[in-house]
């Protein structure tokens, strides 16, 4: 099977098997980030649907209920495996630069770095949105139901309305004081009516999202990129604050990319991510490293601190060297190579020391690496959010997608919010050559990593993946570790304490017993911890084995599960 190989494995063609695979067996399932994406996916699932009818289907629901994490006014990454033909892809549709852009993006007149906030509430900081042009490149490859079907099911609630969720309700006073939300025409109308903040269980209705939507079901994605909705784009991204210099020809020009996937031996499994500008290429590296990093009697503070360090070492790598693809020679393929790898773990840092970037090249007897980029830690905020599914013929799709910081950069056009994907480039003009500093039509870094994993004999066995800025490759990482190397349900690899190490401390959820007891372990072994009540992932993952479908969603935020027997 295609799967089998050492080489990341095709992304389009028949596979060079002739026979069938054997009728799946074990149903449909689906875990998101809130209970109507999860039923309108299984909605998709019931009616014949393939798993990214699913996804396009759950998606368009989260733009409307979980604003602040995602929406069509962002972008995305989608893997998607097609069972039947053994192939696996992976869909970019990362924001990009407007023409207008240079290495200056983010400074000032005098030519230092702007302010976060100050950056995410302009509209300086908005990227052209890609995901609904991943919704129609995926849709092209593979999709069962008429296209204006999966956006049913969103434009049905926005027309109706939608119990607002705690979660939402709980943001909005929170952002209030920072943001430009209570203020931009639209954003403020929708989200405060009459000056209050949306209240919990309260109904909401967008008819403008439906229109938005109607739209697109009817024309396709080019009612997105061209004509009415697209100049109301332009005009949002270029009024003051800070007003970006988006075009409609930047617009018309998007395109979703269809990539090879990249895949590498970890944790027992084949792990399939999607390529950079993705992060995914970072938790291949953790599993990697850890699996190097234990010996076979290893205890449980030895794996503990193995966890730690290899994901010191992967982020330090991810920071200097990942970017898109597309303006500079990313070295994807060593930094995965098990040469690299081995000769990685003989460079971990002590406890508390800052981990610095290795130099594959070297390593693999070649050319340095090193020097080709200068080292970046631009951090990414929290807010994204990731779905998991499976399919009645054992399709699947991992598909993360964000508008970067809560609510994006506020600024709101035909029923959505717009993105300020732009803030992850590297902000600091320091004359350095740097993999992730922003140039015209470019993607920014991104921390997304979903992930897809297969056994031995090419079987699908996990689909996994989570929100969370920087923090993504460890909860995604500790979810692919928890179910393959420490023996946990996917719910208890879930609901286990998050451990994020990228740099010199190592931030630990001690909101239980067990992470202040995982604190207290590090902290005796020499690692600067940082004790923290709550790190918020949004891990979704289902798995796979003789049993059948194995699902679980993140108490963290408000996901469900739904299994799908007789889809």
């Amino acid at each position: 099977m295609l799967l089998n190989g050492c080489s990341p494995i095709a992304t389009t063609g028949a596979s060079d098997v002739s026979d069938e695979p054997p009728q799946w067996p074990h149903g449909a399932m689906v875990s998101a980030a809130n209970p109507y994406a999860a039923r309108a996916a299984a909605d998709a699932l019931r009616a014949g649907g393939h798993a990214v009818d699913a996804a396009i289907a759950a998606h368009t629901v989260l733009s409307l209920v979980e604003p602040q994490s995602s929406g069509i006014g962002g972008g995305a990454f989608m893997l998607v495996y097609d069972r039947a033909q053994d192939t696996l892809v992976a869909y970019d549709g990362r924001e990009t630069a407007p023409a207008s852009v240079d290495a200056a993006l983010f400074a000032d007149a005098n030519g230092e770095e702007l302010g976060f906030v100050a950056a995410w509430q302009g509209g300086l900081s908005t990227g052209v949105p890609g995901s609904v042009a991943i919704y129609e490149l995926a849709h092209s490859d593979h999709g069962r139901l008429p296209w204006a079907d999966n956006f049913a099911a969103a434009a049905r609630l926005a027309t109706e309305g939608f119990e607002v969720s705690p979660r939402l309700a709980g943001f909005l006073p929170r952002i209030a004081r920072f943001a430009r939300l209570d203020e931009n025409p639209g954003a403020a109308e929708y989200f405060f009516p009459n000056g209050e903040p949306l209240a919990a269980g309260s109904l909401r209705k967008n008819p403008a999202y439906a229109t938005t939507l109607n739209r697109i079901a009817s024309e396709g994605a080019s009612a997105f990129y061209t004509g009415d909705i697209a100049r109301e784009i332009v005009a949002q991204t270029n009024a003051d604050p800070l007003p970006g210099g988006l075009t409609m020809a930047d617009l018309a020009n998007y395109r979703a990319q269809r990539r090879d996937a990249i895949c590498a031996p970890g944790a027992g499994l084949r792990l399939c991510t999607a390529p950079p500008p993705a992060s995914g290429v970072g938790v291949l590296m953790m599993a990697g490293l850890y699996d190097r990093l234990v010996p076979a009697d290893a205890d449980r503070e030895t794996r503990l601190a193995a966890f730690v360090d290899a994901q010191r070492l992967a982020y330090a790598d991810r920071d200097r060297y990942i970017g898109d693809p597309g303006y500079s020679a990313i070295p994807v393929t060593a930094l995965l190579d098990p040469r690299y790898l081995d000769r990685r773990i003989e460079e971990r840092p002590a406890p508390g020391a800052m981990p610095a970037a290795g130099d594959p090249g070297l390593a693999l007897g070649e050319a340095s690496l090193l020097q080709r980029f200068a080292a970046d830690h631009s951090r990414e905020t929290p807010s994204t959010t990731h779905l998991s599914i499976v399919d009645a013929a054992g399709n699947a799709v991992s598909l993360t997608a964000s508008v970067e910081a809560p609510f994006g950069n506020s600024r709101w056009v035909g029923g959505f919010l717009l993105n300020n994907q732009l803030t992850d480039f590297r902000r600091a003009p320091d004359g350095k050559v740097h993999a992730n500093a922003p140039a015209p039509g470019k993607r920014p870094r991104s921390s997304m990593s979903p992930i897809i994993g297969f056994d031995a004999a090419g079987q699908l066995r996990l689909v996994t993946g989570s929100p969370g800025g920087n923090s993504i490759p460890a909860y995604v990482a500790k979810s692919v570790l928890g179910v393959t190397r420490w023996g946990l349900s996917p719910q208890a690899a879930i609901d286990a304490p998050n451990i994020v190490a990228r740099g010199e401390r190592v931030r630990v959820e001690t909101s239980t017993d067990t992470g202040k007891t995982i604190a207290a372990a590090l902290k005796a072994r020499g690692y600067d911890v940082q004790e923290r009540e709550g790190e918020n992932s949004g891990l979704h993952i289902i798995t796979v084995d003789a049993a059948g479908l194995k699902g679980a969603a993140d108490a963290r935020r408000e996901g469900i599960v739904i299994a799908v027997p007789d889809a």
